[in-house]
């Protein structure tokens, strides 16, 4: 058979005449084709859909992980917590409330007054409310030497309750001929206490 009659019989209206032979090849390349492009559509877009979901999973692999971190860590971040609180219940304890920031004015002069300081100014400002606690500053001016300094800022610090110098400024007597003043110190600093605030005030 010739190529003039394989074209014959691939002819629509020869097609039902044609040899067995033509009919399958016909047969089989027609459903290559539709093999390939069922495959082509069809399978393009599930590609895509694997490649989504493949996508998907790194990163709940990668959520998972995370997660399994922190819960493998739990007890520990429970432990630190605690510990947290205890501190901050520690600190909150040191913060006077109403009733005990006068006696602690008191202990701040009476600091100063031990440990041999001239108390020059001693004068409490109106307090400033920051949260849940409010700031009291004292603007201090006292004169002595540089170890009954050392030892007033000492006594502050061992105080029972939060107490901060700040602002503080160190200066020698303008005039030392007096043997009294020889070797004394201004100082001029400004202390500050805080307050728990209630809940009502804050």
């Amino acid at each position: 058979m010739n190529w003039d009659d394989i074209q014959h019989n691939l002819e629509p209206d020869n097609i039902g005449t044609a040899p067995i032979g033509i009919k399958l090849s016909v047969f089989i390349t027609l459903f290559v084709i539709i093999i390939a492009a069922g495959i082509y559509f069809d399978t393009q877009d599930q590609l895509k859909v694997l490649e989504r979901h493949e996508r998907k999973e790194v990163e709940l692999k990668e959520e998972f992980k995370i997660k399994a971190d922190q819960a493998a860590k739990l007890e520990l971040y429970k432990e630190q917590l605690a510990e947290m609180e205890a501190s901050f219940g520690a600190l909150l304890r040191q913060l006077p409330e109403t009733t005990e920031v006068e006696s602690l004015l008191i202990d701040v002069s009476q600091t100063g007054l031990a440990a041999g300081l001239e108390i020059k100014k001693f004068k409490p400002s109106a307090e400033e409310k920051k949260g849940f606690y409010a700031e009291l500053p004292i603007s201090l001016e006292v004169s002595g030497s540089y170890h009954q300094l050392a030892t007033f800022i000492s006594g502050i610090a061992a105080l029972p309750r939060i107490v901060t110098i700040s602002d503080m400024k160190l200066e020698p007597f303008e005039k030392q001929e007096d043997v009294s003043t020889s070797g004394k110190l201004k100082m001029s600093a400004t202390a500050k206490t805080y307050r728990y605030l209630q809940e009502d005030e804050q």
